[in-house]
């Protein structure tokens, strides 16, 4: 194979890879789901696989074509460029596996003011208008519980969020808070 094709070859792979990647990141980002999880680790096995099979053989070819090898080595360097993003993205599906990232939305016929969320890492709000909505990232902080207690009308109220949390279970969840006890 002649050297254009293996620059050609290791910017595309390292091109595809990224946006793959990127993809599938973005949709656990988006939904917690973590079937994703599965799939964005079946993705970096089978990726890393294909391009460490890939930047073996540019560098093999780098060491037989003295004329192309900066060039050869440079495509390696930008196909290694993925390690950091990929361990970036681990990173963050790590955090987001101990965060429970909540949307509260005010379902009652009153503000609701001094909104505190209470166990595993707590929260607040100040203040849901009427069909208002606001997201709280939470963290799990070992096997606890989530309820949300505020202020309706005068009246302090408290509402069940989830039951039992323990690590490795945030999710994205919606809360209506209902007003009902």
């Amino acid at each position: 194979m002649k050297t254009e094709r293996y620059i050609k070859l290791g910017l595309q792979t390292a091109l595809i890879s990224f946006l793959l990647g990127t993809f599938i990141f973005g949709l656990y980002f988006l939904s917690s789901s973590f079937e994703l999880l599965f799939v964005g680790y079946g993705f970096i096995v089978l990726t890393g696989l294909i391009n460490i099979g890939i930047l073996i053989s540019i560098l093999l070819k780098a060491i037989k074509d003295i004329d192309n090898r900066k060039r050869l080595m440079t495509t390696c360097g930008i196909m290694l460029l993925n390690i950091p993003v990929m361990l970036f993205y681990c990173w963050v599906a790590i955090i987001l596996l101990d965060t429970m990232r909540i949307t509260f939305t005010n379902s009652t016929q009153t503000t609701l003011t001094n909104i505190n969320i209470v166990g595993c890492g707590g929260g607040h709000i100040d203040k849901l208008e009427i069909g208002q909505s606001e997201t709280v990232w939470v963290d799990i902080t070992g096997d606890c519980s989530i309820s949300v207690n505020y202020f309706s009308n005068g009246l302090q109220k408290e509402e069940l969020v989830a039951g039992y949390l323990s690590g490795g279970m945030g999710q994205k969840l919606e809360h209506n808070i209902s007003g009902h006890n």
